[in-house]
């Protein structure tokens, strides 16, 4: 069964909300404890549907653009990022999570390529286009940035073979109309793997 765009446009919709977002992160331990504050988990996080960035000279040089150009913006091609933020100092943290929601007749290259191009973006200096309620916060870019997959339970099993073969983090949305579930998952071997290697990879 072929995911239908209904499915996604809603947990595109649901996961714009930071409370939602929280309860995405509950599916997934190893984001959850990178929330700053689980007391103040309204103000420990920011979620931004189709987040926009800006990037710095050196990006624009790297892609192959013009020194003129220094400091387009582009839009991501992920569906929510979520930036933690220090409730108590009003800040932004080092942690960025981008998650990627299976679109509608997208395969396994085209879903893990849209981290790649993520991934490419970011690799050299940039900045949020914050939303109007957050542009008091400080919106350079973070060195640690991971991924989340949100898969559905049509979606095609080599896709979901390819990110545990890739090691990457996906969770399976159970009920695309209804509210997912706030329940911690275990952490499997594959996705301890994962986080080791990535924790060598910002140390």
């Amino acid at each position: 069964m072929v995911t239908q765009k209904v499915f996604y446009e809603e947990a595109l919709a649901e996961y714009s909300d930071a409370t939602a977002a929280i309860a995405l992160l509950r599916q997934y331990r190893p984001y959850l404890e990178m929330i700053p504050s689980m007391r103040r988990l309204d103000e420990s996080l920011i979620t931004i549907p189709l987040p926009i960035v800006r990037l710095q000279a050196s990006a624009a040089s790297f892609s192959g653009t013009s020194s003129k150009q220094s400091g387009k913006t582009l839009g991501l091609p992920c569906d929510v990022a979520i930036l933690m933020c220090d409730p108590e100092w009003k800040i932004k943290t080092g942690v960025e999570i981008f998650v990627f929601i299976h679109r509608p007749d997208e395969d396994f290259s085209d879903l893990l390529g849209r981290w790649r191009q993520t991934q490419v973006h970011l690799s050299y200096g940039y900045e949020w286009n914050m939303p109007f309620r957050y542009r008091h916060i400080l919106s350079e870019g973070a060195d640690s940035t991971y991924p989340l997959f949100v898969i559905f339970e049509g979606t095609p099993e080599r896709i979901k073979r390819g990110l545990k073969g890739a090691y990457l983090p996906f969770i399976t949305r159970r009920d695309p109309n209804g509210a997912i579930a706030e329940e911690p998952i275990e952490l499997s071997q594959t996705e301890a793997l994962w986080m080791d290697d990535q924790d060598t990879l910002h140390d």
